[in-house]
């Protein structure tokens, strides 16, 4: 067995990566919940594009030298329910589902917020919340089953005898502001926040007879940028988009230059109000 743990500069390949698949996973706000009264509640399905990564941006494992398996769902899902709490305070909770798709899956992956208005007009809103992410995906990504077993090195250079099981714990906390607005059916919201990350990755991969189990940490702080708009189809039902920007920074090339390679997501939302 080999155990070689790391604790990750944040601009590193490796923590480059955890932070890029964990802001997909941000749970931002549309500024509609600021307004649900006492004991009013919402529930809503969200999807979250994860764009696909060529070879260069998967290059990141082994301090940037080896390609990870990081293409796997191409969308990231979740439930969220709001309910309005007493003086003006709202409660989010968010879940996602441990369905497997290429492999990987979410494991008790979880989210709460609180929030309330800071300002509101007839026409518009600002509100403030605060936020976290706790829980993990499990899935083969050190060594994909595609390769694992191949006794060509070429294709297999890293000697993968059996898929990986490995753990991405994908933990973080932050807070933000949105600005949100109505005109008739329409709503717009646009805001921004700052978010902890505390992330981990636990390998569990048998390699040349040996079965590493080290563990990389990288933890750091990231800002992001949310521009949205929905309609309500309904005296119930609403639906929105939503582009998420997130600034991500990392080191690669051999001039040790910092380069920002950041993270754009479409996202759609599915909305019913009680």
């Amino acid at each position: 067995m080999i155990r070689d743990d790391e604790t990750l500069a944040s601009d590193s390949p490796e923590a480059w990566a955890m932070n890029y698949m964990a802001a997909t996973t941000f749970m931002t706000g549309s500024g509609d919940d600021a307004l649900l009264a006492q004991g009013r509640w919402n529930i809503a399905f969200e999807l979250g594009e994860i764009p696909r990564l060529d070879a260069a941006k998967r290059q990141v494992g082994l301090g940037g030298t080896k390609i990870e398996d990081l293409n796997k769902s191409p969308v990231f899902g979740r439930l969220r329910l709001s309910v309005g709490l007493p003086a003006g305070w709202v409660g989010e909770l968010g879940y996602t589902p441990p369905l497997v798709i290429n492999g990987l899956h979410a494991q008790g992956l979880l989210d709460a917020a609180i929030g309330h208005p800071v300002i509101r007009r007839d026409a518009w809103r600002l509100s403030a919340r605060i936020f976290g992410q706790h829980g993990a995906a499990l899935g083969y990504i050190t060594c994909p089953a595609d390769i694992a077993g191949i006794s060509d090195s070429e294709k297999n250079p890293y000697g993968c005898q059996a898929p990986s099981h490995d753990r991405v714990a994908l933990n973080y906390y932050g807070a933000d502001l949105t600005a949100a607005g109505d005109q008739g059916e329409w709503h717009w919201h646009v805001g921004g926040g700052i978010v902890r990350t505390e992330l981990g990755v636990q390998l569990d991969a048998l390699t040349f007879s040996f079965r590493d189990r080290s563990r990389l940490t990288a933890n750091g702080m990231r800002r992001f940028l949310v521009i949205g708009a929905s309609r309500d189809i309904g005296p119930h039902w609403t639906v929105g988009v939503e582009e998420l920007h997130v600034p991500n920074p990392v080191r690669r090339t051999a001039d040790n230059m910092v380069r920002n390679e950041r993270l754009n997501s479409f996202r759609i939302r599915l909305g019913f109000r009680y």
